[in-house]
């Protein structure tokens, strides 16, 4: 039986997420996540075959989830579905660790398949992506320069998407069960690497690398 972790933002994508795969007679969801930190927490209770994520979640990003997952748990394969297909969305998700990459215009077929081949330790990428260029897509993401956002811990990575959110250092210690002081320190240690001066270069900073969106953030 493969064991399948969902996390989603949406309520209606993750129930209907649900209901696909356990039609399938091997396919068992163990658990659903909301948003990021609360995916890397099921991860670890759970230790799913595959974790099945959104790029886009609040608490902590898809891209980061990958990472700490792939750090915390790298038995378990991860596939990315996303409405994002474009090629940089594209070799950021594999360079940090993902197995399969499905795009949310797909068919629930391309999204079966993305599941099994990770299981089997295959990479996958859904059409309109070109599963010629999978080898491609993975020599181009391990050639990819180490940038100053990777000389970050991951939990100057959480802290970092949390104040971006608006969160304060009470706040965000209150979500990462730290004390204010030690936000205020993760605060301003990513500040000092990513060379960034005031909460509104935090915030741009955070929206050009597509950790969070002006849904949830104001670069104001």
């Amino acid at each position: 039986m493969t064991t399948i972790l969902l996390a989603d933002d949406h309520n209606v994508v993750r129930q209907g997420l649900r209901a696909l795969l356990e039609a399938e007679p091997d396919f068992s969801v163990v658990g659903e996540a909301a948003d990021g930190l609360e995916a890397l927490k099921l991860v670890e209770r759970f230790s799913p075959n595959v974790l099945i994520l959104d790029l886009k979640m609040p608490g902590l990003n898809g891209l980061e989830v990958v990472r700490q997952t792939r750090q915390r748990r790298p038995e378990t394969r991860i596939v990315v579905l996303s409405m994002y297909g474009d090629e940089a969305h594209v070799l950021e998700a594999l360079r940090h660790g993902a197995t399969a990459y499905v795009v949310k215009g797909a068919t629930a077929a391309d999204l079966i398949r993305g599941v099994r081949e990770a299981v089997a330790g295959r990479h996958y990428l859904s059409p309109p992506l070109s599963e010629h260029a999978v080898e491609a897509y993975f020599a181009r993401a391990e050639e990819a320069a180490l940038d100053v956002y990777d000389t970050l811990t991951p939990r100057e990575r959480e802290v970092l998407q949390l104040a971006a959110e608006g969160l304060t250092n009470a706040e965000i210690a209150a979500r990462l069960s730290i004390s204010p002081r030690t936000a205020e320190t993760h605060r301003g240690n990513l500040m000092r690497k990513l060379n960034l001066r005031t909460q509104t270069d935090l915030i741009r900073f955070a929206l050009r690398r597509g950790i969070v969106t002006l849904n949830n953030s104001d670069p104001e």
